[in-house]
């Protein structure tokens, strides 16, 4: 490894920064000297950098390391659909969405999955602690314009369709969210974050109303991660959505459940997105599930990546009373 400054990344692996330098230099041709990296405290999945030097200004995201055992089933390589998404939304939509200049898989010198990226204007909301009533509003608003623009984007097949293949697409959502809900139980159960019997339990209650979920519905593309850290703003304007790997294809009212846990979901959002959700009684049956899809994995990722189990028990009592809601 290349003697230099030595910069850690979120998952204890440690590189140099003459090693990242050169994967920078190699993905665009030039020469290394003179690229600098400075660390992005955001982002809790991926480790990302500012990079400097370039001609333009980018943003290097690294993947973190290929072990099935410490992550979620649509996690592993997740980050392998995002140059097409990128690429598919920019061409679409008006979301501002960065241009990806450069990707790799398992790259020499750091043997990961890599991102090289322009890097977009303004700073996450939750680095704007200073940022008016008014202005959040203006933003929000234009997050539901943009995620409207995206939903309208429309697939032939549900779930999680991209390279990383972590399910085998579907024909309808109905079967694409049982794969799913399944999936991640089996990642709870594995993790000790549920006994036996409460996985099984939570499997016979979406069987139990499996009807809920059987009307038509397009598979639209969904962001599925829209918190305040992957909201980029300046002056009262959004600038930037960030980090699509968790994107999949399917029903938008679990877009909705995920920004509603996030805080996203306020009125102003729902004057960009145009259109009002569906509040009836099976409607809410699904937000229930979709909710506790979200809140599911928060079992896992605490037991198993932060190795606090008394926070993962303490999802897991939040998931069980919100299931207990389901007759």
């Amino acid at each position: 490894m290349s003697v230099g400054r030595e910069i850690l990344l979120k998952d204890n692996g440690r590189f140099c920064e003459p090693a990242l330098a050169a994967v920078v230099a190699d993905a665009l041709g030039v020469e290394p000297r003179g690229i600098s990296l400075r660390p992005i405290s955001t982002g809790l999945f991926n480790t990302s950098f500012y990079v400097n030097g370039p001609a333009r200004p980018l943003v290097l995201r690294i993947a973190p390391p290929d072990d099935p055992s410490r992550l979620l089933f649509y996690e592993y390589r997740m980050m392998r659909q995002e140059p097409r998404l990128h690429e598919l939304i920019r061409s679409r939509t008006s979301a501002p969405v960065a241009e990806i200049v450069a990707h790799g898989l398992d790259a020499p010198g750091i043997e990961r999955d890599f991102l090289l990226m322009e890097r977009l204007e303004g700073a996450p909301i939750s680095d704007h602690p200073s940022i008016s009533s008014r202005e959040l509003s203006n933003v929000l608003r234009q997050v539901g314009e943009c995620l409207k623009e995206v939903h309208r984007i429309k697939g032939d097949r549900y779930g999680y369709v991209g390279p990383h293949r972590p399910m085998e697409p579907q024909a309808d959502w109905p079967a694409a969210f049982r794969i799913m809900w399944n999936k991640l139980i089996d990642d709870v159960e594995r993790s000790n974050g549920y006994t036996r019997e409460q996985a099984d339990h939570l499997r016979r209650l979406f069987d139990a109303h499996a009807k809920a979920f059987d009307r038509p519905v397009a598979a639209s593309l969904l962001h599925m991660d829209v918190w305040a850290q992957n909201i980029l703003a300046a002056r009262g304007r959004l600038t930037g959505l960030v980090d699509w790997d968790r994107a999949l294809w399917g029903d938008p009212e679990i877009e909705f459940a995920v920004l509603d846990y996030c805080g996203i979901s306020r009125p102003a959002f729902w004057v960009g997105y145009g259109s009002p959700r569906d509040e009836g009684p099976e409607a809410e049956i699904r937000r229930i599930f979709y909710l506790l899809y979200e809140l599911q994995k928060y079992i896992f990722i605490h037991r198993v990546r932060n190795g606090n189990a008394a926070s993962a028990n303490g999802y897991r009592g939040e998931c069980l009373r919100l299931a207990a809601q389901l007759k």
